[in-house]
This record gives C-alpha cells, structure tokens and sequence, in this order.
C-alpha cells in the first residue's frame, strides 16, 4: 500500500485550477498539509485527498464540485474532477 505523500507541483497545479472553478467554499489554505495518495487506476492519476493530512478511517464520497477537459500529451482526451465528502472537504481528484 502506498503511503500519503505531498502532491507534485503538477498534481497542485491542477487542483488549485479546479478549485478556482468550483463554486464550492474551500478554505483558502486548502493547500496547507494537503497530503496525497494514488488511487490504484491503472495509472490514471487519480488521486485521494487528505486535508491537513488527516487520514478518515470511513472515507464517503459527498459529490463533484468542478471538472476540466483536456487533451494529454498522447492525444487523449482527459477529464478530471474535483470531488468533496459529505462534509464537504475535499476527497479525491478523479481522472
């Protein structure tokens, strides 16, 4: 099992994009103690999100707050997705 890690500049960067496109309310320093860990996707990029590096024994997806198309660097068409838990954290970045 792979442990939290820090996000990369890049994962960061598409994060800070979809929450600038989100409605949602998330505090402005969603960013601080943000920990990561990757989802076993087949090497999607999808990733868990722990706020404050707070690990939550019974993670429950809440509902997807913003998402983003873009094409890879093989041609491929990408959507990722910014998703929240039920108390409206942020959980996963879903590609």
């Amino acid at each position: 099992m792979e442990l939290n890690r820090k996000p990369t500049l890049q994962e960061e960067k598409l994060i800070a994009l979809l929450v600038k496109k989100s409605s949602w309310v998330i505090p402005g320093d969603w960013k601080e103690g943000l920990m990561v860990r990757s989802m076993n996707d087949r090497m999607m990029g999808s990733l868990y999100l722990f706020p404050q590096g707070k690990t939550i024994a019974r993670r429950k997806f809440g509902k997807q707050i913003s998402d983003f198309q873009f094409t890879d660097v093989d041609g491929i068409e990408v959507i990722a997705s910014l998703n929240v838990n039920g108390d409206g954290d942020l959980f996963e970045l879903d590609i």
